[in-house]
C-alpha cells in the first residue's frame, strides 16, 4: 500500500554535518558533557578582578620618610640628627622646631644649610599559599633620599625676628620595589588554582606555576616654604605667627609585564577543528587565553550547527510521527514514500552517531534527536561562556604600565610661644594647623585604571602640637625634652577600601600618633660639644589601616653626633641616627572565586641616616 501524498514530510538536513557526527560516534555526547563541566567550573571560579592591575596608592610614598608622624617629617636639621629633642631649640633650626624662640638669637642675619642622606628598607612577608616561597614570600622596598635639604634664614633685630624655612615636610625620597608587592602578585598567583587541577579526576588546564615581571618605582616630596614673624613680649615670653606653603609631588612608574603560565593541557576534539595541545612550557597567559578563546568560540559555532541539524531531524521525525508513522522505522517510512532515500540515510546516520540503531522507531528517534539537540545547545552555551572567560583572561593578563604624576598645594598656619622660666628653663609650644591637600593626577600612561587623568585625591598633613623643654643641668651639660602629637584622626589620608570607596581616618585609626624624645649635650670646650638622644614613637593605627602599600609601626630611635664651632659665628653639626621599628602584622581574607582564604602579612622596616649642617651668623 502506498502512503497518501498528504503524509509526506520534508527533512532539510545537511549531510556533511551528519558525517561529522557519524565519524565521532558515541563519544560525542560524553565529550560534550565533560567539556561543559570543565567550562562551567572555569566560569564559576575565574573572575578577573581589578587587583590584576597595579593598585597603587599615594600613601605608599607620601608618608613620613623618617622621624615624625604617619605623614610628617620631623627630622629637619643636622642638630636634630645628633640629639633628637629639638623642640625647645634656641639655635637657628628653631625656625622649624621653636620659631618663637628665635628672639633669643643675636641681632643680625643667620643662615643654616643642612642635608641628610636617608636610607630605608621596607619588608613585607606574606603567607598566601599560592605565592612563590610561601609561607615566607618576602617583598622588599628600598627607599633612598641621598639629598634631604633643610635651609633656614633669620633676620633678628631687637625684639623682632623674621624667618624663612625650606624643607621636605613630608616624603622626600624615592622607592623601588623590584619584585612588586603582595597586592600586585597575589592576583597573578591566583592563576594557579583558577587554571590548575580542580580534583583528582579534573586536571583543569594543568597550570602549576606562574611568572611575571613586576616592578614599581616612585618618588614623593612635600616641600614646605615657611614664613613667619617672632616677637618678644618681654624677656620671659615670645610669640610667633607664620604660614607654610606646601607643594606636593608624587611620581609613579610601575608595570606588570610578561605574566606567564605553564599549561599541561590537550583540548577535547571538536569535529573539524585541530585541538591545541600544551606540554607544560611557560607561555604568556594572555596568549594562552587568546588561543583558547578562539578554540572555544569556534567549538561553540560547530555545536550550534549540530544543534540546528538535530533540531531539524527532530522536526522531521515529529512530522512523521504526527502522520501516524511513529511506530515505523525510517526504512519503512522510506518504503512508503514518506521520505527520500537521502533523507533516510541522513536521519539514520544521526541515530547511529547518537548511539542508537537504524531500526529505532521514529517516535523514539524524535526523542533522541531532541535530546542531542538540547545537549548540543547547552554545550555550545558552555563553550561560549568559556570563550568569554578566556577572553577576559587574555585581556586581564596583558602588560600593564603606569606613568603618572600627582601634584597639589596646601597651606599650614603656625603659631607658637617660647617661655623662659627662672632664667634657665626654656619651655616651647608650637601648633601647626591641618594642611588640607588635594592632589591632581597628570597621567601619561595608565594601563591600570588607577590614575585617571585629572582625578583628585586627598592627602592631608595632620595638625601637630609640639612641646619642648631645655634645662642646663650644669655649665657643660644641657638636657632637652620633646613631645610631638599628631592629630591623625581629623585628617584625610586618602585611604580607600578594596572597592575604591574612601575610608575616613577615624574609621581606621584608633589613637593619634605621638613621639617622646630625650636629648643630652655636653660641652667639652667652647668650640666642641657632643650629643646623644633617644626617641620613642607610638602609632595608633588599627589593623584595618595596615597594608603592604602603607603601614605604620611604633619605633625607637637612637642618635649621636657633635657640633664644632670653626669661629664664634660659624658652626658645623654632624649627626647620625638609626630607627628600630616594632614589627606589625595583619590577617585578612582573600577571595578566590567563592572561597575566602585567610592571609597573614608581617611588616618590618629599618631606617638610618647621616646628616651634616653649617650654621652661619652675619653681624655683631
Amino acid at each position: 500500500m502506498q502512503t497518501p501524498e498528504y503524509v509526506r514530510v520534508e527533512c532539510d538536513c545537511n549531510a556533511l554535518a551528519f558525517n561529522f557526527i557519524w565519524y565521532y560516534g558515541k563519544n560525542y555526547i560524553f565529550w560534550l558533557l565533560q567539556t561543559a563541566k570543565r567550562i562551567k567550573s572555569l566560569t564559576k571560579t575565574y573572575k578577573m578582578k581589578r587587583q590584576f592591575f597595579l593598585a597603587l596608592s599615594a600613601a605608599l610614598l607620601s608618608s613620613g620618610l623618617m622621624a615624625g608622624g604617619i605623614m610628617t617629617n620631623s627630622n629637619q636639621s643636622a642638630a636634630y640628627a645628633r640629639m633628637l629633642a629639638r623642640n625647645a631649640s634656641l639655635g637657628i633650626d628653631a625656625v622649624y622646631y621653636n620659631p618663637a624662640g628665635l628672639t633669643k638669637l643675636k641681632n643680625g642675619f643667620h643662615l643654616s644649610l643642612n642635608n641628610q642622606s636617608i636610607f630605608q628598607t621596607k619588608d613585607v612577608i606574606n603567607d598566601y599559599k599560592y605565592l612563590h616561597d610561601t609561607p615566607n614570600a618576602k617583598f622588599t622596598g628600598i627607599v633612598k633620599a641621598p639629598v634631604f635639604p633643610g635651609i633656614y634664614a633669620v633676620y633678628k633685630i631687637d625684639k623682632l625676628a623674621f624667618s624663612f624655612g625650606f624643607n621636605p615636610v613630608g616624603g622626600g625620597g624615592g622607592a623601588t620595589y623590584d619584585t612588586g608587592l603582595p597586592s600586585f602578585e597575589i592576583p597573578v598567583s591566583d592563576l594557579k588554582p583558577k587554571l590548575g587541577p580542580k580534583s583528582a579526576t579534573d586536571p583543569g588546564f594543568g597550570v602549576t606555576d606562574y611568572k611575571a615581571d613586576i616592578n614599581f618605582e616612585g618618588t614623593s616630596v612635600f616641600f614646605g616654604y615657611q614664613f613667619g614673624v617672632s616677637y618678644e613680649v618681654n624677656p620671659s615670653v615670645s610669640l610667633f605667627a607664620g604660614i607654610r606653603t606646601v607643594t606636593a609631588k608624587n611620581t609613579y612608574k610601575g608595570s606588570i609585564l610578561n605574566i606567564m603560565v605553564d599549561p599541561h593541557y590537550t583540548a577535547p576534539t571538536v569535529p573539524g577543528l585541530t585541538a591545541p595541545t600544551f606540554a607544560g612550557a611557560f607561555m604568556r597567559a594572555d596568549a594562552f587565553g587568546s588561543q583558547m578563546n578562539k578554540y572555544f568560540s569556534d567549538g561553540a559555532n560547530v555545536y550550534t550547527g549540530i544543534a540546528t541539524q538535530y533540531t531539524g531531524a527532530a522536526t522531521a521525525a515529529g512530522n512523521l510521527a504526527a502522520a501516524g508513522l511513529g511506530s515505523y522505522t525510517l526504512a519503512q517510512a522510506q518504503a512508503l514514500g514518506a521520505i527520500t532515500a537521502l533523507q533516510q540515510a541522513q536521519l539514520e546516520g544521526a541515530l547511529v552517531a547518537a548511539g542508537q540503531s537504524k531500526s529505532t522507531p521514529i517516535a523514539t528517534a524524535q526523542v533522541v534527536y531532541t535530546t542531542v539537540a538540547g545537549n548540543a545547545t547547552a554545550g555550545s552555551a558552555q563553550l561560549a561562556g568559556g570563550a568569554q572567560q578566556m577572553g577576559v583572561l587574555a585581556a586581564g593578563t596583558g602588560d600593564k604600565e603606569v606613568d603618572a604624576v600627582q601634584k597639589g598645594t596646601g597651606y599650614t598656619p603656625i603659631i607658637g610661644a617660647n617661655l623662659t622660666i627662672a632664667e634657665k628653663l626654656t619651655v616651647a609650644i608650637k601648633y601647626e594647623f591641618i594642611t588640607k591637600l588635594e592632589l591632581t593626577n597628570e597621567t601619561k600612561v595608565d594601563g591600570t585604571g588607577s590614575f585617571p587623568d585629572g582625578a583628585k585625591t586627598r592627602s592631608d598633613m595632620p595638625a601637630m602640637l609640639s612641646i619642648g623643654a631645655s634645662y642646663p643641668v650644669t655649665s657643660k651639660l644641657n638636657a632637652t625634652l620633646g613631645y610631638n602629637y599628631y592629630f591623625d584622626k581629623n585628617a584625610d589620608y586618602g585611604k580607600k577600601d578594596a572597592t575604591g570607596v574612601a575610608i575616613p581616618n577615624s574609621a581606621i585609626i584608633d589613637k593619634n600618633y605621638y613621639e617622646l624624645a630625650l636629648g643630652l649635650e655636653y660641652n667639652f670646650t667652647e668650640k666642641f660639644l657632643v650629643s646623644a638622644g633617644f626617641l620613642t614613637s607610638q602609632t595608633g593605627v588599627s589593623k584595618d589601616y595596615q597594608s603592604d602599600l602603607s603601614y605604620s609601626l611604633s619605633s625607637n630611635t637612637g642618635a649621636i653626633g657633635c657640633q664644632y664651632k670653626i669661629t664664634p659665628a660659624i658652626g658645623i653639626n654632624i649627626g647620625g641616627l638609626k630607627t628600630f621599628y616594632n614589627k606589625g602584622d595583619k590577617t585578612y581574607n582573600h577571595t578566590l572565586g567563592t572561597i575566602s582564604i585567610p592571609v597573614t602579612e608581617n611588616y618590618a622596616k629599618t631606617t638610618w641616616l647621616l646628616a651634616v649642617g653649617l650654621d652661619i651668623r652675619l653681624g655683631k
